[in-house]
Order: C-alpha cells, then structure tokens, then sequence
C-alpha cells in the first residue's frame, strides 16, 4: 500500500476570491475552510466556499512546488486552469 497522495487544490470564495492550498484530503479541508476553526484565516470570512480544482501530486514537497506556481498566476490564468480541468 503506498501512501495518500497529496493535492493542490483551489476554492472558490463567497466573495468572488480564490485561494490556493495543499492537502491529502480535500473533503476533509473544504469542510475545514466552511465549517471549523482550522480552515485557513482567509477563508474564515468569505464562506461558504466551494472546491473548484484539484490536482494530485505524489508528494508534499511537488504538491508546495505546484502550489507555489499557481498562487503566482494571474487571476485570468487562474480562470482557464480551472475551466481547463474537471473535478473528479
């Protein structure tokens, strides 16, 4: 068995922002940023927010990498990434 992989995922916010995170269970996180104290402080007051990409990874240290680049995007490209993908 080998381990969970890691996800880059975005949300998008009540208020029209986007916000960018890694994690190895992304139910459990958008949970997290809608429901529970652990969700990041930036999403705290813009819920409720709804998962709008995901993308594996196959470790913590290429999900940051991943992670890192889309957080730099514009918010246009930002855009075309998540139409370009479906969530599954």
């Amino acid at each position: 068995m080998g381990q969970k992989p890691w996800y880059v995922y975005i949300v998008l916010c009540n208020d029209g922002t986007l916000y960018t995170g890694i994690t190895t269970d992304t139910d459990r996180r958008v949970a997290e940023h809608n429901e529970s104290v652990r969700g990041a402080s930036y999403t705290r007051g813009r819920r409720p927010v709804t998962l709008v990409y995901r993308q594996p990874e196959i470790d913590r240290s290429t999900a940051s990498q991943h992670e890192w680049k889309i957080k730099r995007l514009t918010r246009k490209d930002k855009d075309a990434l998540i139409i370009g993908t479906e969530i599954t």
